[in-house]
């Protein structure tokens, strides 16, 4: 069993900066890719960035593209997610998720709680 924990959520003004973390535990295999999903009241969930099992490769959302970039910790298991230059419209519950196998593309099958973004303008 995965269990997958975000943190780093807050409230900032518009053009701020949050990193968001994601920290895997539950399976001592972790060669699975990682990647962050987001949803907003009364909107679908949206992808927003992906890492690969290595941390070799990554795979950004158009929303995200050249302000979010993602990474990984491998000895720690965890992901990050670096938010800079934020706007209103990326509040939402950022969703941590680790897929079934190691590339990016890959369907996500674990599913951590969320953690909660509002940006002000």
């Amino acid at each position: 069993q995965v269990q997958l924990v975000e943190s780093g959520g807050g409230s900032v003004q518009a053009g701020g900066s949050l990193r968001l973390s994601c920290l895997a535990s539950g399976r001592t295999d972790r060669r699975y890719a990682m990647g962050w999903f987001r949803q907003s009241p009364g909107k679908e969930r949206e992808f927003v960035a992906a890492i690969g099992w290595s941390g070799a490769s990554t795979r950004i959302g158009d929303a995200a593209k050249g302000r979010f970039p993602v990474s990984r910790d491998t000895g720690k298991n965890t992901i990050f997610l670096h938010m800079s230059n934020l706007k209103p419209e990326d509040t939402a519950i950022y969703y941590c998720a680790e897929a079934f196998g190691g590339t990016t593309t890959d369907v996500y099958v674990d599913w951590g709680r969320g953690t909660q973004v509002t940006v002000s303008s």
